[in-house]
């Protein structure tokens, strides 16, 4: 992260990346491979304590922010984690407690909040589908009147750490609109079907809905007007996946440039090389690049600019289209031992496949780009 941060963001980075160091090398990592959750929850609870889950839970439920932009804290250990591809449910429980903070009632605050801000319980958003769509428009799971409550129908996919959470926020449409419900994973006609992905750590996903029976206040929100709500948990899960890459694309950098200083050829450095030389010049655009979007989503978004659904669209498609591109060349420049089990490359390239994927790929951002500067020209 480049923009000036305080006093107490800078001590929150330092110990956010001496906890990870300590509690979470790539050892552990590569460890956790067989692991069914992905992660330990004696370290999540340490990460609780730190505050990762703390910026968007209001004080009185266990939270607090270092700043007046709980984004741009969270985005301080969304950048450290990259850097050594950590696990753990950040972005899901943060997304949620995001969600619940802004839209929830009290009740809903007092039943969700304390467990996700202390590290007791994890939450996640189940919202995409097998359509592969990550907008409201293509949410097909159905909420429909019942009673005093509604009945939701239909299956998502691609849910982070399904199989870890206690509680479900799920997007569904219902008769007057996009409707959000606050779901436990133990409601009867639930249904989770654990999966996974070619990170070593991170677990996803199909989360199915046979007619599971929910109340009224079960609702976050109002009932046929979550678009507002959906659009922005999509932009924060934006801003913490770019800054998550953006530090994994420095850590690659940083030790790929460290390899071409070391390795010797024909009597002389990889690195004194013209033709590497260029090719070191354009990896060091494209991170730079990468920073800079992450600080102006970071401040789009965590501000609520005019601008913010934009400006996360523009960072998600350049970081995911940059950091494939970056990772590529790395593994060339790092030589043969770059496509091996031992080498430490295949972490990041494993996590950076992931984070493209997931809430869109560059090409489905560039499509949504088009379609909010045309409604912004309409407007």
């Amino acid at each position: 992260m480049n923009f000036e941060l305080n006093e107490d963001q800078r001590f929150f980075q330092e110990t956010t990346r001496r906890f990870l160091e300590s509690e979470s090398p790539l050892s552990a990592v590569r460890s956790l491979y067989e692991h069914p959750e992905g992660f330990e929850r004696a370290y999540w609870s340490g990460a609780a304590e730190l505050g990762w889950t703390s910026p968007f839970v209001p004080e009185g439920h266990g939270g607090g922010s270092l700043s007046d932009n709980p984004l741009a804290d969270l985005v301080i250990v969304a950048e450290e984690m990259g850097r050594l591809v950590a696990p753990g449910p950040f972005l899901p429980v943060n997304v949620v407690a995001a969600a619940v903070a802004q839209a929830g009632t009290a009740d809903q605050q007092a039943a969700v909040l304390p467990g996700l801000a202390a590290g007791e319980t994890v939450a996640t958003w189940a919202f995409a589908e097998a359509n592969d769509r990550w907008d409201g428009e293509g949410v097909g799971t159905t909420a429909t009147p019942s009673g005093g409550g509604f009945v939701l129908r239909g299956t998502k996919r691609y849910v982070e750490a399904a199989a870890s959470a206690e509680q479900l926020l799920v997007t569904a449409r219902s008769d007057a609109g996009l409707t959000q419900f606050l779901v436990p994973t133990a409601t009867p006609g639930v249904t989770v079907v654990p999966g996974r992905s070619v990170d070593l750590t991170r677990r996803f996903g199909d989360v199915r809905f046979d007619g599971v029976e929910v109340p009224a206040s079960a609702v976050l929100g109002a009932v046929g007007d979550a678009g507002p709500q959906v659009e922005r948990q999509l932009q924060i899960a934006l801003a913490l996946q770019v800054a998550e890459t953006a530090g994994m694309m420095d850590r690659v950098f940083e030790f790929t440039f460290e390899y071409l200083g070391d390795r010797w050829t024909f009597g002389r450095p990889l690195a004194s090389y013209q033709a590497l030389k260029h090719r070191v010049a354009d990896m060091r655009l494209w991170l730079e690049t990468a920073r800079g979007c992450t600080d102006a989503v970071a401040d789009a978004v965590g501000t609520g600019t005019a601008d913010a659904a934009r400006v996360a669209s523009v960072a998600k498609a350049y970081v995911a289209e940059y950091s494939i591109a970056l990772l590529s060349d790395c593994v060339q420049m790092n030589g043969g031992i770059a496509v091996t089990w031992e080498h430490d490359m295949h972490l990041y390239e494993r996590r950076g496949s992931v984070n493209r994927a997931v809430y869109g790929n560059e090409y489905h951002h560039y499509e949504r780009l088009c379609r909010l500067i045309a409604e912004g020209a309409a407007a």
